[in-house]
């Protein structure tokens, strides 16, 4: 059995949960040394990790792979579907995904003329202020998420009130005179893959940006994750 073979092997005794190097060598049939050997050779590149009990699990380089393949299917189909929602709330629309400490602008539709909210793709933004922030961390892990609320300009409260209706608005917590409303896009696990926000002048979105939007804003966003579902893409 090759090499690749085996690392399979040990990446595949990790679905069901941490495992410890004994439960390791049970589950996979390989030699206890040969077992060690290979998860802290997948340790090293990432694949695989160790919880607090030093037991193994799957590491985080597996979650970024599998969302980087959901981002290739978001990105073809995003730029239409963001469009109609620039065309629908007549507000510049947006695309952000998460990474780590940040978000990052993955696709647009900017207004075409007036004052608007002009975030290019690319741009890095803050994962403390906005309601695109408020939705990549409502629904993450409760110790992730109580790490991600320190000084944020969003309260726990805040982030229960987004799961419970589905959609955040913010105004003035990213920039002043700006607000904002967005929704998640999800993988067919139901994990938050990105989310989808329209944004501008609080002069026309008032200070209830949601009144106005969300209804929009989560139809683009269902579209979004129900193109995934159709792909079979994976967290």
């Amino acid at each position: 059995m090759g090499v690749l073979d085996k690392a399979a092997l040990v990446l595949s005794a990790l679905e069901t949960g941490p495992t410890t190097l004994a439960g390791l060598v049970s589950s996979t049939g390989l030699a206890r040394p040969t077992a060690h050997r290979l998860a802290v050779a997948l340790e090293h590149h990432r694949l695989v990790g160790r919880d607090l009990q030093g037991r193994f699990v799957l590491g985080p380089r597996l979650t970024e792979l599998a969302a980087a393949a959901g981002e290739d299917r978001l990105l073809a189909t995003a730029g239409p579907i963001l469009a109609r929602l620039r065309d629908i709330t007549g507000e510049s629309a947006q695309l952000f995904r998460r990474q780590g400490d940040i978000r990052v602008c993955a696709a647009v539709a900017e207004r075409p003329s007036g004052l608007r909210d002009t975030i290019p793709v690319g741009s890095q933004l803050t994962m403390t202020a906005g309601s695109a922030a408020q939705v990549l961390l409502a629904w993450d892990e409760p110790d992730k998420l109580q790490r991600g609320l320190n000084s944020s300009a969003f309260s726990a409260v805040a982030l229960a009130t987004v799961r419970r209706r589905g959609w955040a608005q913010s105004v003035a917590e990213r920039e002043p005179g700006v607000a904002s409303v967005s929704a998640p896009v999800r993988a067919p696990s139901g994990k938050v893959l990105a989310a989808v926000s329209v944004s501008g002048p609080i002069e026309r979105l008032t200070r209830q940006p949601g009144r106005l939007h969300a209804p929009a804003v989560m139809a683009a966003a269902e579209r979004l994750s129900e193109v995934l579902r159709r792909t079979g893409a994976s967290e």
